[in-house]
């Protein structure tokens, strides 16, 4: 019998393998006649052109395992405030304040809304190094299809529904900016049919990763879609973690009762796997169909998000005059859990 390729599949030289028995240079009177010093050689190269595929393949297989732990890396211990940022009288943002508010908060991660404003593009950018010499991370927002025109007033600017191109721009800003760790989009699960179908994620994610292969895609994902057949198995393998808005919908949609936080974020954990990034966000701003939720139920869902899942984010960004019963309740539970040690990003 000639040599077998056992290697994995994906690594197996392409085209016909033959057994060396079978190739010309190995014909016994050949074989023969060859000097021991020739012999070793031609074996030698043969045996190289057989390991170069394998070994291509597992040097990328290691490389793209690197990348993801690099990106998950970035996610855990997520202390973050998300949307709603201070705006001046021009209605830009107004960045001194959104980041002492942020650094009064403990909190280490801010998720930007490009939305509202045509200007949220130019904005993000100014925001990004202030945040950074404060060790603030910061992700990126869009909206989707169903929140863009003509459903709502406003598409995300300047490349609007185009989430191929807005992958690859963010890619190329977070070389230049590093503290831009991930990027969003909202409503996820609302729009896979179109256009988030697995071959477009996939597209999308593989021309951003050809970029900067550490910048994370976390979108926003809700309990009735991640839990649906084939959700799991089709876009788990893509993302690297999922915003998850708690809403009580095992049982029943409502923004009142916080005593199924835990419960969920495991089922969600069985589903996608233990190592899989869950980063909880929850509603401290009033949700147009569910309503407000208390000072007690922001208290409850944090402290139940912080046993159960690899971070906490609150929607949205509370402001320290209109809301300070929730803004000193987010303050000190951040500054507590900035003090732990060994989950993940803490500083």
């Amino acid at each position: 019998m000639g040599i077998q390729f056992a290697g994995p599949a994906c690594c197996a030289p392409s085209g016909p393998v033959f057994p060396l028995s079978r190739m010309p240079w190995y014909a016994p009177i050949a074989r023969d006649m060859m000097h021991p010093p020739l012999r070793i050689l031609t074996r030698s190269l043969v045996l190289l052109a057989l390991l170069a595929p394998l070994a291509g393949c597992v040097s990328s297989n290691t490389g793209e395992r690197h990348a993801r732990i690099e990106r998950a890396r970035a996610l855990l211990g997520t202390r973050a405030t998300y949307c709603r940022a201070p705006r001046t009288a021009d209605a830009r943002v107004d960045v001194d304040r959104l980041v002492a508010e942020l650094v009064e908060l403990r909190a280490n991660t801010y998720s930007f809304c490009i939305h509202n404003y045509a200007t949220d593009w130019d904005d993000l950018k100014l925001i990004l190094p202030r945040a950074r010499e404060k060790g603030i991370r910061i992700w990126a927002s869009l909206v989707p299809p169903s929140e863009s025109p003509p459903r709502t007033r406003h598409y995300s600017e300047p490349f609007r529904l185009d989430y191929q191109r807005w992958a690859v721009e963010f890619a190329k800003l977070s070389l230049q900016e590093t503290n831009l760790v991930a990027w969003s989009i909202d409503d996820f699960t609302h729009n896979l049919k179109t256009p988030y179908t697995p071959e477009y994620v996939r597209q999308m994610l593989e021309a951003s990763r050809q970029i900067n292969p550490k910048l994370a895609f976390v979108p926003c994902c809700y309990f009735p879609g991640i839990i649906k057949p084939g959700f799991v198995t089709n876009y788990c393998p893509l993302l690297d973690g999922i915003l998850f808005p708690y809403r009580h919908e095992s049982a029943g949609a409502n923004l009142k009762d916080p005593d199924l936080v835990e419960s969920e974020i495991k089922q969600l954990k069985a589903l996608a796997g233990p190592d899989f990034p869950i980063i909880l966000d929850i509603y401290a701003t009033a949700h147009s169909r569910l309503g407000a939720t208390t000072p007690e139920y922001v208290e409850q869902a944090m402290i139940a998000g912080h046993r159960a899942a690899d971070g906490v984010m609150i929607y949205c960004h509370q402001d320290p005059e209109k809301n300070p019963e929730k803004y000193q309740i987010i303050k000190r539970l951040f500054a507590l859990w900035s003090e732990e040690k060994g989950r993940g990003l803490r500083k």
